[in-house]
C-alpha cells in the first residue's frame, strides 16, 4: 500500500489566510477576492451558509453564473463559474482559478476535521488560495503549508462580559443559547410567556426553517432569539447580547464544558460590523472566571496543538484493505486520529454483514461500498438503524460479480418518501421527517444511483419545504404568544382589559381562554408565566371578585357530607348537597403537631382575600376534627381518660400514641398491677387485652383502617395514596418495600411470618390455640386457615411465627399430613369471617343426612409444642387455696401445726401407644337420637 502523505501539494499560486476572531469581515473578503477571479470556488462549513452566500453572488452575478453544490442541494448551471459549496461536497478537482476555506480552525474538529485538514493540505485554487478562520489555527498552517501569507483581521466592534442578569430581565435583541433540545425548548417556553416570545435556532432545523425564524428575528416580531451553538458560524443577525444558559455540551461522545475559544466563537455573535456586543450568563450558570472574560474580550487564546487526519490515499481491493487503509496513521506529530467517523462506522457494520461481503467482492464494489457509507445519517438514529438502511440501499446498487451500480428502484424509492410525506405531527416529529427526507435528498443526488434523478430531486425537496414550513409555523405557534402580546401592550399602555367567565368554569379575557376556576383556585393558562401571568390575573381579578366571594360563603353554609378526604389527602368539596360525584379539591392534609391531628393547607390561589382564607380554613379544620373523631372514635375516647386509674391510664396513653395497638408484653407490668375495677373500664372503651396485643376489635372497619394509613403515611413523610388490604380482607403478603412493618401494626394488621393478619382474627387464632391445647401441645385446625384467609402452609408459618414447635410427623402419617398441608382455595385478599359464637350442633335429621355425604372429613392437621410464654399464663391463672390455723395449735417443738390433707387416689391407667389406632364405641339405644352418638364419641 502506497504510503500517504500528510504534506501540501507543491503549488506555484499564492496562498493567504485571514485570520482573526466573529465580526472581522473574513468571509466577506473572500467572496469579493473570488470574483476578481474568472472562476472561484470556496467551501463553507454549513449548509446554510453555503446557501446564503448563493443567494448573495447570484444577486450580483446572476444565477446562470452562480451554483450552489452541497450533499442534499446541487444547482450547476452549464456555464457556472462561482461554486459556493459545503467542505465535503467541494468538486475542487475540477480546477477553479480562486480556491477558498472557511472556518479553517475545524480542522481540529475530532468529527469532521480530517475533511477540512484534507482540503487545507491538498484543495488549491490555479492562482490563489485562500483560508479562513480563528487565530488559534496559525501556527498549525504556517507549518503545514508552504509559503502562507497570514493576515490577522481585526473585530470591527468591541466585546464586553456584562456578567449575570435574570432571564426575565434581559434586554431586547439578546439570544440565549444552550446546548441541548430540551433546555432550548424550555427557555423559549419561559421567554415566550415573560416577553411575549422567540425565535428558535437549532442545527437540525433544515435551511429553508432556520432562514424563517431568523427572519422573523431580524424584522422585529420577536425581540429574542434562544439557540443552541448552530449561531456560532456565520449567521450575521443583529444580536447585542449572547446570554449562555449553558457552557456543557455533549459532543458526540461525552459532555464537556466548553474551551474559551469556542465560547468567543458563540459570544462574537453579539455586535454587527461597528456595533459593539455584550455577552453574559443567565439561569443557573456562574459567572465566567476573570482569565476567561479576558481572553474572550481581547481574543486570545492558547494557539491549536494539532489538527485531526484521516488517510485519503485508500485501497479498494477488498474491504478489509479499505479498513487498514482507512487507519493508517499519517506520521506527523501534529496530525492525529479524531473520532471514529460515521462513515467509518457504517463501515464496519457493513463489514458484519455476511449478504454485503457477498457483493464486495471486486474494487468497483467495494468503493461503490465505500460510497454507500459516506451517505449522512441527518438522522441521528442509532447506528443500527442507519446502517440498516445503508445496506438496503448497496444491496439495491450491486449486483454479484457488478461493475456498475443499478439503480434503485423506484416503486421501492417511492415507499420510502411517502412514509415521510406528511405535515402532521409535534415539533419533533417533523424534525424527524426532515431529518429522514435530508437522507432521500442526498441519495438522489448521487450520480447513478436513481433513475430520473431531476425528477426525484424535486421531489423530495417539495417534501422539505412543505415540512420546514410547517415546522416553521409549529414552532411560532408555541413559541410565539399573540394573546401575550396582546396582554402585556395593554398592561403596558393602560388599557382596561375585558374579562367574563363561563358556567363551565372557564375564565376569558379579550376573546382567549385563559385559565378556569376551579374551588377558590384560579389557574392560568399554563403557558402564561411572568407578566402575561400578570396582566392575566389583573383581569382575573376584576372577573371573579363576585364569584368568589359566592363560592366563600357558600361553602361555609355547607354540609358536613358535602366534604370528602380523598385517598391522595385531598379535602374535596361539592357544592352542591346530594351530588354523588366527590367534588373539587378545596385543601390538602399535611403533618401536623400529633399523628390525629393533622394541618390544613387551603388552595386559595392568588384572587382569595385573607379574611375569607382564615375562614374557610377554620371551617375545614373543624369538619376534619369531627371526620377523624368519628371514624376513629374508640381511639380519640383514649386521649382522655382522666378518671382512669393510673395503670388503666397508661395503657390508654400508650395505645392511643401507638395507634390502638399495643404488643401486651410492653404493658405486661400495668396489667400486673391493673386493680379489678379497671378491667371493666377499659372495655367499655373497647379494649380488648388479648393474649397477644391490646387492641381496639372496632378499629379493623374498612374506614378507620384507611384513615390511620393516611394520619400514619403522613406523620411519617411517606407518600399518598397508602397502600392498604382491600375492604374485608382478612390478611394479606406484606410488601416490604411498600410499607414496612409498623405500618401494619398501627392499621391493625401484624405482620407474622411475612403476612399481615387482622389482628382480632389473629387474636381469635391465638385464644383458640391455649383453649384446645393439652400437655403442652396442640394440633392446627383447618378452621383457624380460614379464620385468617390463608392456606394451610401460611397457618402452619403463622404458628411458627406465634413461638409454637410443629411436631415431625410419624411415618405413617406423613401421607395424611402431605394431604393436610394443600392449600386452601382462598383468594390473597379473603372476605372477614366472623367466629361463630358457639359450636352449635345441627339440630335437624334431614341437614345431617344432607351434609354428611357431600362435606368429607378433611385431613388432620399438624401437631405443635404450645410456646409457654405470657399469653399462656394469663391462660393457667387460678386462684390458691387459703388456710387458717390457730396461733395456739403447735406442735411440740413449738412451730404451727401444718394443715392436714387427705390423699386422693387415681388410678394409673397404663400408657396409651399413639401410634395405636382408637376404635371409639358407643351403644345407642333406641331413645337416643344420632347427635347423642356424636356427643359421646366427642368424649
Amino acid at each position: 500500500m502506497t504510503s500517504p502523505t500528510n504534506k501540501a501539494v507543491s503549488y506555484e499560486g499564492t496562498i493567504s489566510a485571514l485570520l482573526g476572531p466573529t465580526n472581522t469581515g473574513k468571509t466577506h473578503a473572500a467572496l469579493e477576492r473570488m470574483m476578481t477571479h474568472h472562476t472561484g470556488i470556496i467551501g463553507f462549513p454549513l449548509r446554510l451558509l453555503a446557501r446564503e452566500a448563493y443567494d448573495k453572488i447570484a444577486n450580483l452575478k446572476g444565477v446562470n453564473s452562480v451554483a450552489l453544490v452541497t450533499g442534499e442541494e446541487k444547482i450547476i448551471p452549464p456555464h457556472a463559474r462561482y461554486f459556493l459549496c459545503t467542505v465535503e461536497a467541494m468538486p475542487y478537482e475540477r480546477g477553479f482559478d480562486f480556491l477558498a476555506i472557511d472556518e479553517i480552525q475545524l480542522c481540529a474538529d475530532p468529527d469532521r476535521g480530517h475533511i477540512f485538514t484534507d482540503r487545507l493540505l491538498h484543495a488549491r485554487g490555479k492562482v490563489e488560495t485562500m483560508f479562513m478562520g480563528a487565530e488559534t489555527a496559525r501556527p498549525l498552517i504556517t507549518t503545514l503549508v508552504k509559503n502562507v501569507a497570514v493576515e490577522s483581521k481585526p473585530r470591527f466592534s468591541h466585546l464586553k462580559y456584562n456578567g449575570f442578569t435574570k432571564l426575565t430581565r434581559l434586554p431586547k435583541r439578546s439570544a440565549i443559547v444552550a446546548f441541548s433540545v430540551d433546555d432550548v425548548y424550555r427557555l423559549a417556553e419561559i421567554m415566550r410567556a415573560q416577553k411575549g416570545g422567540t425565535a428558535i435556532v437549532l442545527g437540525a432545523l433544515s435551511p429553508r426553517t432556520r432562514n424563517a425564524q431568523v427572519a422573523m428575528y431580524q424584522s422585529g416580531e420577536v425581540d429574542y432569539l434562544v439557540a443552541t451553538d448552530a449561531i456560532d458560524m456565520g449567521l450575521n443577525m443583529d444580536i447585542n447580547h449572547i446570554a449562555f444558559a449553558a457552557t456543557r455540551k455533549f459532543d458526540g461522545v461525552r459532555p464537556r464544558q466548553l474551551e474559551p475559544a469556542e465560547l468567543a466563537q458563540i459570544a462574537g455573535r453579539a455586535g454587527r460590523h461597528t456595533k459593539d456586543g455584550t455577552f453574559g450568563v443567565t439561569g443557573n450558570i456562574p459567572d465566567f472566571d476573570q482569565e476567561d472574560v479576558e481572553a474572550i474580550e481581547t481574543h486570545t487564546f492558547p494557539p491549536l496543538e494539532s489538527f485531526c487526519w484521516r488517510n485519503t490515499n485508500l485501497e479498494f481491493n477488498t474491504p478489509h484493505q479499505l479498513l487498514r487503509s482507512l487507519e493508517v496513521a499519517s506520521g506527523h506529530p501534529a496530525l492525529v486520529k479524531g473520532y471514529p467517523a460515521d462513515d467509518y462506522k457504517t463501515l464496519t457494520e457493513l463489514m458484519a454483514k455476511d449478504s454485503v461481503m457477498a457483493l464486495a467482492d471486486n474494487p468497483f464494489a467495494v468503493r461503490t461500498l465505500w460510497d454507500v457509507c459516506q451517505i449522512p445519517d441527518f438522522r441521528k438514529a442509532l447506528l443500527e438503524t442507519h446502517s440498516e438502511l445503508a445496506a438496503q440501499i448497496y444491496e439495491r446498487l450491486i449486483k454479484p460479480r457488478a461493475s456498475e451500480v443499478t439503480p434503485l428502484d423506484n416503486g421501492w424509492i417511492k415507499e420510502q418518501v411517502s412514509r415521510i410525506d406528511s405535515t402532521e405531527g409535534d415539533i419533533d416529529t417533523l424534525m424527524a421527517r426532515i431529518s429522514h427526507i435530508r437522507t432521500w435528498t442526498y441519495i438522489t443526488h448521487r450520480s447513478g444511483w436513481v433513475r430520473d434523478n431531476q425528477n426525484w430531486q424535486e421531489r423530495t425537496r417539495a417534501i422539505e419545504d412543505r415540512l420546514s414550513d410547517a415546522l416553521h409555523e409549529a414552532l411560532t405557534k408555541r413559541f410565539v404568544d399573540r394573546r401575550s402580546a396582546i396582554l402585556l401592550r395593554s398592561l403596558k399602555e393602560g388599557n382596561a382589559l375585558l374579562a367574563g367567565i363561563q358556567k363551565s368554569g372557564k375564565v376569558i379575557v379579550e376573546g382567549h381562554e385563559v385559565g378556569v376556576l376551579q374551588g377558590f383556585e384560579f389557574i392560568p393558562d399554563e403557558t402564561a408565566l411572568g407578566q402575561d401571568r400578570r396582566a392575566i390575573l389583573t383581569a382575573a381579578r376584576t372577573a371573579l371578585k363576585k364569584e368568589i366571594q359566592h363560592r366563600v360563603m357558600t361553602l361555609l353554609n355547607a354540609q358536613p357530607t358535602q366534604f370528602k378526604l380523598s385517598d391522595d389527602g385531598q379535602i374535596l368539596y361539592q357544592v352542591e348537597l346530594n351530588n354523588p360525584l366527590p367534588g373539587l379539591p378545596v385543601a390538602k392534609i399535611m403533618k401536623g403537631t400529633a399523628a390525629l391531628k393533622p394541618d390544613i393547607v387551603l388552595f386559595t390561589g392568588e384572587l382569595l382575600e385573607n379574611q375569607d382564607a382564615k375562614q374557610i380554613l377554620e371551617h375545614l379544620k373543624n369538619w376534619l376534627d369531627a371526620h377523624i373523631k368519628t371514624t376513629l372514635k374508640n381511639l380519640t375516647d383514649l386521649e382522655n381518660t382522666e378518671a382512669l386509674p393510673a395503670q388503666a391510664r397508661g395503657i390508654a396513653f400508650q395505645m392511643y400514641e401507638n395507634w390502638g395497638v399495643v404488643p401486651r408484653a410492653s404493658v405486661d407490668t400495668l396489667l400486673k398491677d391493673l386493680p379489678a375495677e379497671a378491667r371493666p373500664a377499659l372495655r367499655n372503651l373497647g379494649v380488648r387485652l388479648g393474649p397477644l396485643y391490646l387492641f381496639l376489635p372496632l378499629m379493623g372497619k374498612p374506614a378507620a383502617v384507611k384513615l390511620k394509613a393516611q394520619l400514619y403515611n403522613i406523620w411519617h413523610g411517606k407518600p399518598l395514596p397508602a397502600v392498604t388490604p382491600k375492604d374485608g380482607s382478612v390478611s394479606i403478603v406484606a410488601d416490604a418495600q411498600t410499607n414496612e412493618e409498623a405500618f401494619y401494626q398501627a392499621i391493625g394488621y401484624p405482620v407474622f411470618s411475612g403476612r399481615a393478619t387482622r389482628i382480632d382474627m389473629l387474636d381469635r387464632v391465638v385464644s383458640a390455640v391455649y383453649d384446645t391445647a393439652k400437655d403442652n401441645r396442640f394440633q392446627a385446625q383447618h378452621a383457624w386457615a380460614e379464620w385468617l384467609g390463608c392456606g394451610v402452609e401460611d397457618l402452619y408459618n403463622i404458628l411458627a411465627a406465634l413461638g409454637h414447635k410443629r411436631e415431625e410427623p410419624k411415618a405413617e402419617e406423613a401421607k395424611t399430613e402431605e394431604q393436610a398441608a394443600q392449600p386452601i382455595a382462598v383468594e390473597e385478599a379473603a372476605p372477614a369471617v366472623e367466629a361463630p359464637a358457639a359450636e352449635t350442633p345441627v339440630t335437624t335429621e334431614a341437614a345431617t343426612a344432607e351434609a354428611t355425604p357431600q362435606q368429607p372429613a378433611k385431613p388432620a392437621l399438624a401437631w405443635f409444642q404450645l410456646r409457654r410464654g405470657l399469653a399462656h399464663k394469663e391462660k393457667k391463672q387460678f386462684t390458691p387455696r387459703h388456710f387458717t390455723a390457730k396461733r395456739d395449735d403447735k406442735n411440740k417443738d413449738g412451730n404451727k401445726e401444718k394443715p392436714k390433707f387427705k390423699k386422693k387416689k387415681f388410678d394409673k391407667k397404663p400408657e396409651r401407644n399413639r401410634d395405636e389406632e382408637r376404635t371409639y364405641k358407643a351403644e345407642a339405644k333406641q331413645a337416643d337420637s344420632p347427635f347423642a352418638v356424636l356427643k359421646q364419641l366427642q368424649k
